[in-house]
């Protein structure tokens, strides 16, 4: 294995992606109560910021067709995946089903939630800031949830699950 560095410009940006691509991510599916009703996006963008005050951001693309629906929520919940929940990424990805045929409730802000997810994260909107092609969006969080299980994990563009080593 040899250790060959580049700068990412426009010319390697499958390299580059590639070599993001190692650093292993949860699941997540963040939802909202769109203009037009419930929708989901998926993503892996998320991470944890602050436990005091408590806030979580994730980052959405700038050219996804829902981008306005997502950035402009005050109200979200980001659903962090677990294993058996593969199936889900489909549904809330581009030209997927979403909430069409799935059974779903509201939280006290009027949010879609999904059942059985790993964790939970009910958030209202704390700030934005440019982040390149993506905003970032940062979270209060105003309710956690968490269930047993193990998270569904994403990897060099593939999902499975996590396995201690010893």
């Amino acid at each position: 294995m040899t250790d060959e560095s580049f700068t990412p410009d426009a010319t390697n940006a499958r390299a580059f992606r590639d070599a993001l691509g190692c650093f292993a991510t949860g699941v997540t599916i963040v939802t909202v109560a769109g203009d037009h009703g419930p929708m989901g996006f998926t993503a892996n963008s998320f991470a944890s910021l602050s436990m005091d005050p408590p806030l979580v951001l994730w980052s959405p693309a700038k050219r996804s067709s829902r981008f306005e629906q997502f950035a402009g929520a005050r109200h979200y919940a980001i659903h962090v995946l677990a294993d058996a929940q593969g199936d889900l990424i489909q549904r809330f990805i581009r030209g997927g089903l979403g909430f069409e045929g799935m059974s779903y409730h509201h939280n006290a802000e009027g949010v879609p939630l999904i059942a059985g997810a790993l964790a939970r994260f009910d958030c209202v909107q704390h700030a934005t800031h440019d982040g390149g092609d993506h905003l970032i969006i940062v979270g209060r969080v105003l309710r956690c949830v968490r269930n047993a299980g193990a998270p569904l994990v994403f990897t060099q563009g593939r999902y499975g699950q996590f396995s201690a080593s010893e």
